[in-house]
């Protein structure tokens, strides 16, 4: 039945009064973009498992709604996804496709293009040239194989077809390089700065292909028109680049950290640019895509004002608007049109051509500038990637009516194949060589004097600098000992294409949380701090970046400890507490996932591993000021994990302005004390640092009161204590009450514990040990135990032995 489009109106009066929300257009709206994301988001979590990028799962879920599946049900098609509603749809996916291409333009950095050297170039030069002359021959077949495809001009037609054969969707290749941990390796370097390469150049090419394309099969425009088409083009880029620019430069140092806030006319001034920008592009004759990117490549790449732009439309534009632009290609598609054995052979032409000359290509120039064979085939199905870009590239070839329903479906499923194999084939293609050596120290027992110290510490953000810096340097002597300092900042990875911008930088300046305050008290703060800090004697610092999903980022820190022969890892409690206004307890709570981080870390970690519970470490107002000094105390029970704790302590001593005070335990009852070990550790310890360090035994019968009050004194900025994962007779008593943070043991989770006034900082150990492969339980240990406690009062002694 037909609808008078005139005769739509908005909204309803409500089922009450009969009217039915379908049949008005903000109600359906509301109805086809609740189910559209409700499909995409259950099929983008199927595809998880399988690395799978979003727009893969958005696709198909448009494919699932529209005319190949469930559109065949008129009655469905009809009252979901009429005909009617469609320009409406489409119309709001355009806007949050004009914004998500203006954040495209922002990621691109033509500086960093300009500087990635001959072998990116030659590497993209080929993956377009190659595909693109091979999409031409493609499209002679098809001009010549499908039905209407011929009353196309021969220009925009085959121009269309070089292009979808041709491109590299630069965002989605980097969240599959992101996903994969290759972003920061030789070949995921190559390939972003090939993929950036590329798409310039096909936007390049799709603005020439909208140029030359006309309104319908049986225009053909005057050449002329496509020359002023192109000239406007080209003056409107130079205009932006050489007025506009400037402007926003200016903008964006208006709204520079000094700044209290960011006035909000600037940033409504930008996006009302990114629509008028559109709008003119539009109107040269040019997709209004076009203009959206232009503008995001006139924004200053650093500072605080991109950042700003990028949380305030971010998530709006790439969480809701943009899967509606995809899932509308979906809608569009009818995999029914490819019937018979001649369309499914094209099909199969189309997909072959396009792997094989992006693959090839790729490949040939790769293995010419000296890449190896392995790395070159990974970097051919990397650049193979399609997806975002080549649905926008499809989606105006059919809006410009020059790819008819047949060609559109054969190159949407095209798109989907090549996207699809590339993350499973990569895996199964490259793996980088893990690196691994016999000389590691794994524990600071094993050190010696002219062994060097290799520290990797773990930080969340600005925070945790002060805190992480005052321990690395309270472990560092003056005169004999070596220190490598190995920083890594771990940043989640999201959805969000921020997370891609932060790995550029990352790989650009080493410290990527600092670029985004490019000046201020913040910047100047923490780059002296590093830079002083890696010029003292004999201290090194390695700043790195994990960018990673937090189930997987141990991976990364526990692999970058592995290849850099790492000693101790220091990770961050993932709940930093300090005194506010009234003596206040305030705690800052990075979240339960980052938890789970250091959970897995402790389980799978190379090395030794120390947990920091912050309290102001190495702020002002923490540290005794009118000496400098630091004031240290190790809490020891027995058990390996104390023992690691003691050879920490005895590094700390060495520092003229660390005080070291050590407390031993020893319960009132006469209970047998926890070994040789032990004995031997301390009475050593007491002989080397005799005179520098205090030493105390206390007798205890109550040990939560008196560990308590040591952390509630205020006497010490630090204590040190073992995780206890085989915990001394005396500890397992403890265990009584209900542990907050099993994974810090029961003596560092009574001190980390909130609420209980405890001032100091708290810093719990766990030694390495190979034979403890699989992480034991405290609880575990103590059921097994009671029964022992019954019998002759000695608790878990066989399990305290084999932590050595």
């Amino acid at each position: 039945m037909a609808v008078n489009i005139t005769s739509i109106k908005t909204s309803s009066n409500g089922a009450w009064q009969g009217d039915n929300p379908l049949d008005f257009a903000f109600p359906l709206l509301i109805l086809q973009t609740t189910l559209i994301l409700a499909l995409t988001r259950f099929l983008a979590f199927l595809l998880k498992p399988l690395r799978q990028p979003k727009v893969i799962a958005e696709i198909v879920g448009g494919i699932l709604l529209g005319p190949s599946a469930l559109g065949r049900n008129h009655a469905y098609i009809y009252r979901i996804f009429p005909s009617w509603s469609m320009p409406i749809l489409e119309s709001v996916a355009s806007l949050g496709l004009l914004f998500f291409l203006f954040l495209v333009g922002l990621e691109l950095d033509l500086t960093s293009i300009r500087r990635s050297g001959r072998r990116a170039f030659g590497i993209a030069f080929s993956g377009i040239s190659i595909p693109f002359i091979s999409g031409i021959g493609v499209a002679f077949v098809i001009r010549k194989t499908v039905d209407g495809a011929d009353k196309v001009g021969y220009g925009q037609f085959l121009v269309f077809m070089g292009v979808a054969l041709s491109i590299t969707a630069f965002p989605v290749l980097a969240r599959i390089l992101a996903e994969l941990k290759l972003l920061t390796t030789p070949v995921g370097e190559t390939a972003m700065a090939a993929a950036a390469f590329n798409d310039v150049a096909a936007w390049i090419l799709l603005a020439l292909a909208v140029a030359l394309a006309g309104d319908g099969p049986g225009e053909h425009k005057s050449p002329l028109i496509s020359i002023w088409v192109l000239l406007s083009g080209v003056a409107f880029v130079v205009f932006m680049m050489s007025v506009i620019r400037p402007a926003m430069k200016w903008v964006a140092r208006r709204c520079s950290p000094e700044r209290a806030a960011v006035d909000e006319a600037y940033i409504c001034l930008t996006l009302a640019g990114v629509m008028v920008s559109g709008f003119i592009t539009d109107l040269i004759g040019i997709h209004s895509i076009f203009g959206a990117f232009i503008f995001g490549l006139t924004i200053p790449k650093e500072g605080e004002f991109a950042a700003r732009l990028i949380e305030r439309i971010e998530d709006f534009v790439t969480g809701l608007l943009l899967p509606l632009y995809f899932a509308s290609s979906g809608l569009k598609t009818d995999v029914a049109k490819i019937s018979g054995g001649r369309a499914w052979g094209l099909l199969v032409l189309v997909i072959s051509t396009a792997c094989a000359g992006k693959i090839i290509g790729t490949f040939a120039v790769a293995l010419m500038f000296g890449m190896a064979a392995r790395e070159s085939l990974a970097l051919g199905f990397l650049m193979n990637t399609k997806g975002l870009v080549e649905l926008i590239v499809l989606n105006i070839g059919k809006e410009k009516k020059v790819l008819n329903d047949e060609v559109f479906a054969i190159l949407v499923l095209m798109a989907l194949f090549t996207t699809f194999i590339t993350t499973p084939t990569v895996m199964a293609i490259y793996k980088p060589a893990r690196r691994s050596s016999a000389l590691t120290h794994r524990k600071l027992r094993d050190l010696t004097n002219t062994n060097e110290l290799r520290v990797l510490a773990c930080l969340h953000g600005l925070s945790n600098v002060p805190s992480i810096i005052t321990l690395i340097e309270s472990t560092r002597s003056n005169k004999k000992s070596k220190l490598k300092l190995f920083i890594m900042h771990l940043l989640e990875l999201t959805e969000r294409s921020s997370s891609i911008i932060m790995v550029r930088q990352a790989r650009k300046n080493g410290l990527p949380f600092i670029n985004r305050f490019r000046r201020g008290e913040w910047h100047d703060r923490v780059v002296g701090a590093f830079q002083a800090y890696s010029q003292l004697g004999r201290v090194s610092v390695r700043p790195t970046t994990a960018v990673s999903s937090l189930s997987t980022m141990h991976e990364d820190i526990c692999y970058l400890a592995e290849t850099n022969r790492v000693t101790m890892i220091v990770l961050p409690f993932h709940k930093q507490q300090w005194r506010g206004e009234g003596d206040r307890e305030m705690i800052e709570n990075v979240g339960h996932r980052w938890r789970l981080v250091n959970q897995r870390v402790l389980k799978n970690a190379p090395c030794s591993v120390a947990v920091l519970v912050d309290r102001g470490f190495g702020t002002p107002g923490h540290t005794d000021t009118a000496t400098s000094t630091q004031s240290v105390c190790i809490l020891f029970f027995g058990g390996a994990d104390d023992r690691e704790a003691l050879e920490l302590g005895g590094r700390m001593a060495k520092h003229p302005s660390v005080k070291v005070v050590v407390v031993r335990f020893v319960e009132d009852q006469g209970c047998e004390r926890n070994g040789e070990l032990d004995d031997a550790a301390m009475a050593e310890f007491r002989i080397k640092w005799d005179g520098r360090v205090e030493y105390t035994e206390k007798t205890t019968s109550n040990i939560v009161e008196d560990v308590l009050v040591l952390g509630q004194c205020g006497d010490y900025d630090l204590i040190i204590v073992g995780k206890g994962r085989f915990p001394s007779p005396m500890v397992v008593k403890v265990a009584d009450r209900q542990a907050e943070h099993p994974e810090l043991g029961l003596i560092g989770d009574l001190l980390a514990s909130p609420g209980r006034g405890i001032l100091s900082s708290v810093l719990v150990i766990q030694q390495h040990d190979p034979a403890l492969i699989e992480e034991t339980s405290v609880t575990k240990v103590v059921e097994n135990d009671d029964d022992k406690l019954k019998g002759d009062g000695n608790v878990g002694k066989g399990e305290i032995s084999k932590a050595v």
